[in-house]
């Protein structure tokens, strides 16, 4: 449960939280911000309630602002891989912002930045660096369709790869768990210029690119945007080879997942060679950064190098570029994904065992330091099936673990995430937590 932050560990017992400052600072962020926050799945709408204003974090911990303390698996969405407030990348921001915060000039650090990138993912042999994850795949989007000369692109259904107009065609994250099918706003030739496909269906994505000339397919190549969901044996490999042979550029959205699951990211994990990658907060080590790479000839298209123009003032910012210089030399240091994989089975493996200990319907999906545990009776293997999990036990379970101390995304359609901060400790007093919400269910408590 929540605690004083000067109290010496969380408890696993229940007890009425304190939020009223969180209720006030709510009630004063809706008259200025719409529903009252910058994101939307952080309004707290699929499962009720006040959502936490957040005053600090530290290791594997968030401090709220009425003194509560949590034991945290958002994690920012998945970048702090380190946990809050790394000693080593706080360090490095305090000096790189004693010597300015933006300079909209070039410098070193980018390069060196990029190198570390092009090492883990040799597939990156030029890249960019943006703002955000949206602005990576709406501008490798771009260059593929001036690369290949076509205009429609394949999304996985589920799939959310930022708020660009071709991509929100039934998005995951938080379209997916406010209910919004389709965002108004979006010009309908833009809409039609993109073709769903569920994820794990071959003969899906093979009909798509027959239909119509494609220029790019872009998916995570593993989805955690409606919760973490695998590909299916060989899936990746034969997308690769479908959209080689229809001319096709493969896009592997790796904002979530490169570095999460290992240092070379999904494609290194799974052998697959993408013709671009888009990557995002976690080569900033959790600052506002993103970056989309791939095939020389293909980026060389990339305006000063070629036609295809994109520009920002904070690309390459010198804050991000320290962040993400400190982030990926401490997860290049030998056994770090090992504890990762460690801490991931302990806590994913942990809660599938005790929801099923209560007879709570219960399918667990994890890929190394990410999972999802979705309150449903059968495998969770595309949109659909992700869509057909038991919200409204994900809301009890939700308040459930918050009122013991444990913050979890608010929707059922996210990831957990675990960082090195995460040890044996952290997560057992967190199984206990699950424990005793999982008892209350039955006990109506």
């Amino acid at each position: 449960m929540p605690t004083s932050r000067d109290d010496p560990q969380p408890s696993s017992t229940a007890r009425p939280q304190r939020i009223e400052t969180s209720e006030r600072l709510f009630a004063e962020a809706q008259q200025v911000l719409p529903g009252g926050v910058s994101s939307p799945v952080r309004a707290f709408k699929a499962v009720g309630g006040t959502p936490r204003f957040i005053e600090r974090g530290a290791g594997p911990y968030l401090f709220d602002a009425d003194g509560n303390r949590y034991v945290d698996y958002v994690m920012s969405y998945g970048p702090l891989i380190a946990g809050h407030a790394h000693p080593r990348i706080v360090q490095a921001l305090q000096e790189a912002a004693m010597r300015g915060t933006s300079f909209g000039a070039p410098t070193q650090l980018e390069t060196e930045l990029a190198r570390r990138i092009q090492v883990a993912m040799p597939s990156l042999e030029l890249l960019r660096f943006v703002s955000s994850g949206t602005e990576a795949t709406m501008s490798a989007l771009r260059v593929a369709r001036a690369f290949t000369g076509r205009d429609a692109i394949v999304k996985v259904e589920g799939g959310y790869h930022g708020h660009a107009d071709g991509l929100l065609a039934r998005a995951g994250s938080g379209a997916l768990t406010l209910g919004v099918p389709d965002s108004p706003g979006v010009p309908a030739p833009v809409a039609a210029a993109t073709i769903p496909v569920p994820f794990n269906d071959l003969d899906a994505l093979e009909s798509a690119l027959s239909r119509v000339p494609v220029a790019a397919v872009i998916l995570e190549p593993v989805p955690a945007n409606m919760g973490v969901v695998l590909p299916a044996p060989g899936y990746l490999q034969a997308v690769r080879a479908l959209t080689h042979t229809a001319g096709t550029l493969l896009i592997f959205d790796e904002v979530i997942t490169g570095f999460r699951v290992a240092y070379g990211g999904a494609q290194g994990h799974y052998g697959i060679v993408p013709d671009l990658t888009c990557l995002g907060k976690i080569i900033g080590g959790g600052l506002p950064v993103g970056a989309y790479g791939g095939r020389r000839d293909v980026m060389s298209l990339v305006a000063p190098s070629g036609p295809v123009y994109q520009a920002g003032t904070l690309s390459g910012n010198p804050l991000a570029m320290t962040a993400g210089i400190a982030m990926l030399d401490l997860l290049a240091e030998p056994g770090v994904y090992e504890r990762l994989e460690r801490a991931g089975e302990r806590l994913h493996g942990g809660l599938v065992a005790v929801a099923r200990q209560y007879a709570v319907p219960a399918y667990g999906a994890r890929l190394g330091s990410m999972g999802t545990l979705f309150f449903s009776a059968t495998p969770v293997t595309d949109y659909a099936s992700a869509r057909a999990a038991d919200t409204t036990i994900y809301a009890q379970f939700f308040h459930g673990m918050l009122a013991r101390g444990v913050h979890l995304a608010p929707s059922q359609f996210e990831a957990a995430f675990v960082s090195l901060a995460h040890d044996d400790a952290v997560i057992d007093e967190t199984l206990r937590a699950a424990d005793e919400t999982f008892a209350s269910f039955a006990g109506g408590g």
